[in-house]
């Protein structure tokens, strides 16, 4: 009787790193990072400016005060300003992820998904053709076996 000898952590640890998944996760990572670091330049460099031509440039300093006097460390500060570049940031990040590859990745494996389908329907179309042509075979021999069986 052979024994199974059970994986051990280590080969389940390599198993683990080798599926595929969790490379692909990793690299997400590393995208993600560097491309939050290209939307929050975007933010400051261009939107943080565009918003400033209203008021201040730095959205951080857009706030609103709820108890009656906010002077420098004293009164409550809502930093609105704060969260609507983070907001915008999200968006933008959003939108790009959306637009530059999730869009144009469902429409190519939606295109991959009508080439599987067609080719489908072409083997079945196939088969079902075979299928019909050996029938008439033999039906033809069953006719020929049957008038030759006449004739004797």
């Amino acid at each position: 009787m052979s024994e199974k000898k059970d994986p051990s952590v280590w080969e389940g640890f390599k198993a683990f790193l080798m599926r595929g998944n969790v490379v692909d996760l990793a690299v997400a990572v590393v995208i993600g990072a560097a491309f939050t670091n290209i939307v929050n330049a975007v933010v400051k460099g261009i939107i943080n400016p565009v918003v400033g031509a209203i008021g201040t440039k730095n959205l951080d300093h857009y706030s609103s005060c709820l108890s009656s006097t906010c002077e420098g460390e004293q009164g409550i500060r809502i930093l609105w300003g704060s969260v609507l570049g983070a907001t915008l940031s999200f968006v933008i990040t959003a939108a790009v992820v959306y637009f530059l590859m999730v869009l144009p990745m469902a429409k190519y494996l939606a295109r991959l998904e009508a080439r599987r389908k067609a080719k489908e329907g072409t083997h079945e179309v196939i088969a079902v053709t075979e299928l019909e042509v050996l029938k008439e075979i033999r039906d033809a021999l069953v006719a020929q076996r049957g008038s030759g069986h006449d004739t004797r």
